[in-house]
């Protein structure tokens, strides 16, 4: 069995075939995009890389929406579309943060000196941080050596692990982050008001079409009316570990995973020690539910926490510790630990326990309040539930999911999942493209959230069918399979011209169909196991032949129309995770 060395063109395929369906859209799907992008930029961006609106504060319209306007773009380049794209991004991305340190609020106190400091909002909620970093903490799959980007993912880490004196998030001794409002200047160690929230007085009636149906200012404030129980820790913070992640796979230093693991094993602890369900608020002692009168339910965004839309005087359940999923992710990551998923796991089924007969019909809980479990449906509470599946890859954890769209393409029984989801994705490109053409509104009547639902961006469906993956929720880092750079061209992406489609998964191979449309010209492309080289290839079987791999990444040479589908063996989470490309030294 010939042996497969790291570098250089090791396998070469040169059966010719003609160009299936899906790879071609494919390929246009990603063209397209890079010529909307082109044109959304443009319309909604200065030169200097500002954001056309009015910059404000809050939980509406604040400047994580700014940035939000270009999700998927950090990754779309990492798929392999142009490099304007990255050019483009990374000139918002610069812009964006010069126009909201500029920005000032006049009421709200925290954000009187400007909405950022240090290149970092001042204090907000990891709802809002998340959406914030969409972009910029998936940055370093293609980008990992700018300077700029170095500097950042250190000093934002620092924030979240006593480093920076101005920060006081953490507290060590009690492993927690402080309070639920958390940022560059610190925690927010008060009850939050409705101003903290909603931001400063504005004109909303005739000017500006609030996202969340407010027609007023009144509104808007009376939409935060109960968001006050933020002193203490919240699962929404263990989106924070992404920083320390990010700083951990590109300094490779270990203070980063020791924290990392420091503060989610903390929350393993209170999840068991809270019968399995993780709780949504901890005090300032480290005790569960001791910010809250001692309800391990209580807080904003809590298992509690049910609000009245003010405009229709409806409830509205809006428990979100589904966010703090991502620390148990990023603790995988570095540890290839599967207790981390357990969790996760164990709480799903621990709820799911909780059924009762309502007229005649088994019904699931999803909430919990003073009374016990209530909001009753259906459905099973089935937030993470596909993260559990593909962490583990454990059979039992795909009876909670849909065998719809893509888990049922991975499971044989939808295979026309590749073809309708990649042409719904340019269809949907035309769409927000003819849309935002029809946009009226102008730059003093644009709030920073306006351009969002005319974002052409769509890297859902590649993630899956190219790479295997899921797609990251907002500040989260990518899990996915394989994925792909250009070795002549030194950069992420597959190279032109080729497609690339997961056809199959299990436990410890990837079925993986590669295809150079070019008929003319070969491509090289490199593999690697993982977004971040977690994965560890074993073997390969290509065309017929037996390859021994034992490496993260190998590379394939594809002849002019070739195409192979091959079965690579791998062993998940082999490897410390690392944003080295694969012909550059780990750190």
């Amino acid at each position: 069995m010939p042996q497969l060395k790291a570098s250089g063109a090791l396998l070469t395929v040169d059966s010719p075939t003609p160009p299936p369906h899906w790879a071609l859209l494919e390929r246009e799907l990603l063209r397209a995009q890079t010529v909307a992008c082109r044109e959304f930029f443009a319309h909604y961006f200065d030169e200097r890389g500002y954001l056309l609106c009015v910059p404000r504060w809050g939980g509406n319209d604040g400047p994580d929406d700014a940035i939000e306007n270009l999700a998927g773009w950090s990754i779309l380049h990492a798929l392999g579309a142009s490099d304007t794209i990255l050019q483009m991004y990374k000139k918002a991305w610069e812009g964006h943060l010069r126009q909201y340190t500029e920005a000032r609020t006049v009421e709200v106190p925290f954000a009187r000196d400007g909405m950022y400091y240090k290149e970092f909002p001042v204090m907000f909620d990891w709802f809002h941080h998340g959406e914030s970093l969409t972009v910029f903490n998936l940055q370093g799959l293609s980008d990992p050596d700018d300077l700029a980007f170095q500097r950042r993912v250190k000093r934002y880490a620092g924030f979240y692990m006593d480093e920076d004196p101005q920060a006081p998030n953490y507290d060590p001794k009690h492993r927690i982050i402080r309070s639920m409002f958390n940022g560059s200047r610190g925690p927010l160690l008060r009850k939050a008001t409705s101003l903290d929230w909603a931001g400063d007085p504005i004109e909303v009636e005739g000017r500006f079409v609030a996202r969340h149906g407010e027609r007023d200012y009144e509104e808007m404030l009376a939409h935060f009316k109960d968001y006050t129980d933020i002193v203490g820790d919240h699962p929404l913070n263990l989106a924070a570990t992404t920083l320390a992640l990010n700083a951990y796979m590109l300094t490779g230093e270990l203070k980063y995973k020791q924290w990392l693991l420091e503060y989610v094993d903390a929350w393993v602890e209170r999840t068991e020690a809270n019968g399995g369900i993780i709780p949504s608020n901890i005090g300032l002692d480290g005790s569960i539910g001791g910010a809250c009168d001692g309800k391990w339910y209580g807080g904003c965004y809590g298992w509690g926490f049910t609000t009245t839309v003010p405009q229709t005087g409806e409830p509205a359940h809006r428990n979100s510790i589904y966010r703090g999923i991502a620390g148990f992710g990023n603790a995988l990551l570095v540890t290839g630990d599967q207790r981390y998923v357990d969790v996760w796991r164990n709480m799903l089924d621990t709820i799911a326990a909780n059924q009762k007969e309502i007229d005649g019909q088994v019904m699931y809980p999803h909430m919990y309040g003073d009374d016990g479990w209530y909001c009753y449906r259906p459905q099973p509470y089935s937030q993470g539930a596909l993260d559990v599946y593909y962490w583990s890859m454990e059979r039992e954890n795909l009876k909670r999911l849909s065998m719809n769209g893509w888990i049922g393409f991975l499971e044989g029984r939808n295979p026309d999942y590749p073809m309708k989801a990649l042409e719904h994705d340019l269809s949907t490109i035309r769409r927000k493209i003819q849309e935002m053409r029809q946009d009226t509104t102008t730059p003093d009547t644009r709030l920073s959230d306006d351009p969002m639902p005319f974002n052409p961006a769509a890297v859902q469906t590649l993630i899956e069918l190219m790479l295997g993956g899921l797609m990251p929720r907002h500040g989260e880092p990518l899990h996915c399979r394989v994925r792909y750079f250009d070795p002549i061209h030194r950069r992420a992406g597959i190279p032109e011209d080729v497609a690339a489609l997961v056809e199959k998964l299990t436990d410890d191979t990837v079925t993986l169909t590669l295809v150079n449309v070019n008929q003319v010209d070969e491509r090289t492309v490199a593999i690697q196991g993982g977004a971040y080289a977690e994965h560890q290839f074993t073997s390969a079987v290509v065309d017929g032949k037996n390859i021994s791999i034992d490496n993260s990444s190998f590379t394939i040479r594809l002849a002019p129309g070739a195409g192979s589908s091959m079965v690579i063996r791998m062993n998940r989470y082999a490897n410390q995770p690392t944003l080295a490309f694969p012909w550059c030294p780990a750190t």
